[in-house]
C-alpha cells in the first residue's frame, strides 16, 4: 500500500522528527534576519524562507496529528528576540542561508527513498524542489554582488594517463605529484566551510550567556584556526591561490538575539553534520597520503569537538528525546 493509512516506519518517523527541529531552528534564525536585513533583494529571500519554514512546521504538525504523536517542542518565540539590533551584515546573512540550503540538499535527498508513506514522500519531495530554488535564488544574488566563494581556477594537466606507479599516493616521504582536481576541491570547500563556520563561532561566543557555552564555542574558534593553518599550507607548498575570506561582518549588540540552546543547536547541526559530510568526502576522494592524514587528523579533532557539544545539550537539559520503541525488557 502506497496511501496514507499505513503506519510510519522507524525510519519516516526519525526523518519527520528531525526535519521540524531543523525547520523550527530555521525559522528563528530567518525571522531574525528578516527583521534586520537592510539590502531589499536580501530581505525578499529571507522572506520567502521565513514562510516556507512555517509552511513545513505546519505539513509536519498535520502528520503528527493524524498519527498521535507528540509535536516537539523544537524552538519558540522564546528562543529569539527580533527587537534586537543587528548582529550580522547583508552578506553574512547570505552566507548563512547559503549554508542552510546546503544542509537541506545533504539531509532531504537522503531521507527520501527512505520513505514509502506517499504523504512522507510527498513532504520530502517538496522539500528538495524548494531548496533547490531558493539556493538558486541566493547563488544568483551573491555572484551578482561579487561574494560568492568560488573554488581556485588553475591551469590543468589534460593529458589523458592511467596511475602505473605507487608514488602516486605518496605525499608523505619525498618528492610528491601535484594535487589533483578533486583534492585541490575539496581542500577548497572545507577551507571555505572552517572561515564560515569559525565567524559564525566568534560571533557566538560574544552573544552566549551561558559560561559553558560560551568555553565551547570559543574553543571551536580555536580549533578551526588550526585546521586553516593544516590545509592552507598545502595549498601555499603548491602556489595555487585560493579565494579570500567572505564578508563576515559583524556588529556588536547590547543583548543576543539568540538563545543559547537555539544557537548550540545551529553548531551541533548545521556546522557539525555538514562539517562530517564534507571531511568524509574529502577523505574518500583524496589520494595524497599526506592530504589523508591531514583530513583524518581533522576528524578526529572535530568528533571530540562536537561530541562536547552534544554532550553540552544533554548537560543543559536543551536535547529533546525523539521518539523510541517501548521497553520490551520489562
Amino acid at each position: 500500500m502506497s496511501g496514507t493509512n499505513v503506519e510510519l516506519t522507524s525510519t519516516e518517523i526519525s526523518n519527520l522528527w528531525s526535519s521540524y527541529l531543523k525547520s523550527s531552528m530555521e525559522l528563528r534564525f530567518f525571522q531574525y534576519f528578516h527583521a534586520t536585513a537592510e539590502n531589499l533583494e536580501v530581505k525578499n529571500i529571507v522572506g520567502k524562507m521565513v514562510e516556507y519554514s512555517q509552511k513545513s512546521l505546519d505539513d509536519l504538525k498535520e502528520i503528527f496529528i493524524k498519527e498521535n504523536m507528540t509535536i516537539p517542542l523544537g524552538f519558540t518565540e522564546k528562543d529569539v528576540r527580533l527587537d534586537v539590533d543587528k548582529v550580522f551584515s547583508d552578506t553574512f546573512i547570505l552566507y548563512i542561508c547559503h549554508d542552510m540550503t546546503m544542509l537541506s540538499l545533504s539531509t532531504y535527498p537522503a531521507a527520501f527513498p527512505d520513505c514509502t508513506r506517499k504523504d512522507v514522500r510527498n513532504y520530502f519531495q517538496n522539500a528538495i524542489e524548494y531548496t533547490i530554488q531558493i539556493q538558486n535564488e541566493i547563488t544568483d544574488l551573491m555572484l551578482s554582488q561579487g561574494v560568492f566563494l568560488k573554488s581556485p581556477q588553475v591551469a590543468m594537466d589534460h593529458t589523458v594517463d592511467l596511475v602505473d606507479e605507487m608514488k602516486y599516493l605518496n605525499g608523505l616521504f619525498g618528492r610528491s605529484r601535484p594535487v589533483n582536481a578533486a583534492e585541490i576541491a575539496n581542500l577548497s570547500r572545507v577551507i571555505h566551510r572552517a572561515r564560515f563556520s569559525k565567524m559564525v563561532l566568534v560571533t557566538f561566543s560574544k552573544l552566549a550567556s551561558h559560561k559553558d557555552v560560551k568555553q565551547h564555542f570559543s574553543k571551536g574558534r580555536d580549533s578551526l584556526e588550526k585546521v586553516l593553518e593544516t590545509l592552507g599550507d598545502v595549498f601555499e607548498k603548491e602556489n595555487i591561490p585560493y579565494s579570500a575570506s567572505g564578508d563576515y561582518n559583524t556588529f556588536d549588540v547590547k543583548n543576543s538575539p539568540f538563545s543559547d540552546k537555539l544557537m548550540l543547536f545551529f553548531v551541533n547541526t548545521c556546522l557539525g553534520m555538514f562539517c562530517f559530510i564534507m571531511i568524509n568526502q574529502a577523505l574518500t576522494s583524496s589520494l595524497r597520503t599526506d592530504i589523508v592524514t591531514k583530513f583524518t587528523m581533522i576528524s578526529t579533532q572535530m568528533k571530540k569537538f562536537y561530541g562536547k557539544g552534544l554532550l553540552l545539550t544533554i548537560t543543559e537539559k536543551w536535547l529533546e528525546q525523539p521518539p523510541q520503541a517501548f521497553d520490551r525488557k520489562v
